[in-house]
Formats: C-alpha cells, structure tokens, sequence
C-alpha cells in the first residue's frame, strides 16, 4: 500500500515540484495551500507523513503543527526559511519530528521522508508474533504497537520521540553522544544541530519524567550526551 503523504506550501510550485518527486517513487500526495486547509486534511484522512510550511496564510505550521499534536501523532516534517532559527525550534517545541531548510534539495528532503517512515509507520503484529515489551519501573514500552505507558496509563509520543526513547531503552546505561543519536535516530546523516536532540529529550521528560528537572529514567551525561538509567 503506497505511503499517504501530505504536503502543505503556499506556493504552488513547490508543492507541485514535491508531489511530482514524490509520485515517482510510488508515494499518493495531497496538496494543502493554507493551515486551514491543512488542518482539515490531517482530521479527514490517515497520513503518514505531512511536509508542513512554516509561513502559511489562515494559520501558520506552528499553530497547524501545535493543533495536530492533539489529536494525532502523524510524523511532521517543518519547513522553514534560512535562517529562521527561532522557528526551527519552535517547530521542535511544537511536536515537529524533522525541519528542512528552504531552499533544499528534493533529494535531501526525500531522505528525510523515507528515513523517518521506515521507522514511524507501524506494522501491524500477527497473532502468533511474540509482543516485545520493554519495562524499567513504572515505564513499559511496546516494539509492536509503538505504544509506552507510565503506571499502566498511555503517554503520547510523537515518531522521534518514541524512536528516541526506544534507542536509549534498549541499552541502558550507554551514553550517546547528541550527534550519535542525530545519526542514529534521524536515520540518515543529519546537517541540523543538536539542538534537535536537546529538544527532543525535554519533551521526552516532560511526558515520562515526574519532575523533569530531576529525571529518573533519561540522563545527562555533562559534556557528553544523554543515557537511560
């Protein structure tokens, strides 16, 4: 079944030049060219993935991307203009998993995309499939469902944000550095910085961590990068 993808943009020609690319390599694409526009897409249909602009007219990406993450996960590439820095973090802050640059090169963005549903889109266990689960206290996270629950309640996690989790789950203890887990969880050789992963990781807390200012489950190693305890 092709990859449902979303692509949001005020300028047509970019969305047309994305969806052309997209389409060759077997991707079904919709157009959005407002946030209004954008919003309803994401509420009507089952996305894989949205390629969200930053400035759009009706309701900018960050209030897109920030209204989305209330009900829905769907992994959120933000793009920005050069040197916007506030609004990469911000998308980050916001629930984004990835943020481009304008102007980009379609085969970096197609990178991006590929890499992040190879490890987002869900495969649905069989009945016999043994479900995998990973549990530290009051924390348990499912391989299969991609679901984490603390104290048996669900938590919602974005694609990185489980992605990251995962990785530092599965090997507790190690410390990574910011630019081993960009190249690691990002999935391909990431040009951003590590702001990305800082990012991410307090978000991580905020939703796993009683008190994020004192975690008991991700740590900081100073100068180093980050580990699960």
């Amino acid at each position: 079944m092709a990859y449902q993808i979303l692509v949001v943009d005020d300028e047509k020609l970019i969305v047309k030049g994305i969806k052309f690319s997209l389409e060759q390599d077997g991707m079904e694409v919709t157009a959005a060219y407002d946030g209004e526009e954008a919003l309803q897409n994401i509420k009507e249909k089952n996305f894989d993935l949205v390629v969200l602009d930053v400035m759009l007219p009706k309701m900018d990406g960050l209030e897109v991307c920030q209204q989305t993450r209330e009900f829905s996960q769907v992994p959120i590439i933000m793009v920005t203009a050069k040197g916007e820095d506030m609004d990469k973090i911000m998308g980050l802050e916001y629930g984004a998993d990835d943020y481009i640059t304008k102007p980009f090169n379609i085969l970096e963005l197609k990178a991006r995309i590929k890499a992040i549903l190879r490890r987002s889109v869900k495969k649905a266990p069989t009945k016999t499939q043994e479900k995998k689960v990973l549990k530290a206290r009051d924390l348990e996270l499912s391989f299969d469902s991609r679901r984490v629950f603390i104290s048996g309640k669900e938590v919602n996690l974005t694609a990185k944000e489980f992605d990251l989790l995962e990785l530092l789950m599965e090997n507790p203890g190690k410390v990574y550095s910011r630019e081993k887990l960009l190249d690691t969880v990002w999935g391909y050789d990431y040009p951003g910085d590590v702001r990305t992963v800082d990012v991410h990781v307090r978000r991580l807390r905020e939703k796993i961590e009683v008190n994020p200012s004192e975690p008991k489950y991700i740590f900081t190693k100073w100068g180093v990068g980050y580990y699960f305890n």
